[in-house]
């Protein structure tokens, strides 16, 4: 896709949320594409280098499962602070419901967002501080036969 849509190599955000959304016709991709593109922004200016983007596939497609988990962690925490937020794990959350589409089979409910963040908070937040860490967040997703099964969901929507 990059080389026909950008010749020099760089996408800027714009280009991959268009790019993006090409895939998810019967929602709304920009939000969730924009966390994407946040994550494979390794050096954060605003544009994917072909090489970004190749090494963050080469991760989520031929990675070790701790490989996997570090990147997931990595979109998840949106400000890149090292912890990961009800309020940062909501925000994908939604944005993937809203990508996904309202007409999807089983249909989605409007608080199916939130429900899915307060689960996700009560196995992963081990000490109850109110924040995941990469390590809580990794160890839990090891041990977790359900996350696990839900890593091949993450898989089918990158």
């Amino acid at each position: 896709i990059i080389s026909t849509e950008c010749p020099s190599g760089l996408v800027d955000e714009e280009t991959f949320k268009s790019i993006y959304s090409q895939f998810f016709p019967q929602g709304d991709a920009t939000t969730y594409a924009h966390f994407l593109f946040n994550a494979f922004d390794m050096d954060r200016n605003g544009s994917i280098r072909f090489e970004d983007f190749v090494i963050g596939l080469s991760v989520l497609l031929r990675g070790s499962v701790t490989e996997k988990l570090r990147w997931a962690f990595n979109l998840y925490d949106i400000n890149k602070d090292g912890l990961v937020t009800k309020e940062e794990m909501l925000a994908i959350m939604t944005s993937i419901y809203d990508m996904m589409g309202r007409y999807t089979l089983p249909s989605v409910r409007e608080e199916s967002p939130f429900e899915h963040v307060e689960k996700f908070f009560q196995k992963m937040d081990r000490n109850r501080d109110g924040v995941v860490t990469i390590d809580e967040f990794i160890e839990t997703c090891q041990k977790d036969e359900d996350i696990m099964a839900s890593m091949q969901l993450f898989e089918n929507v990158i």
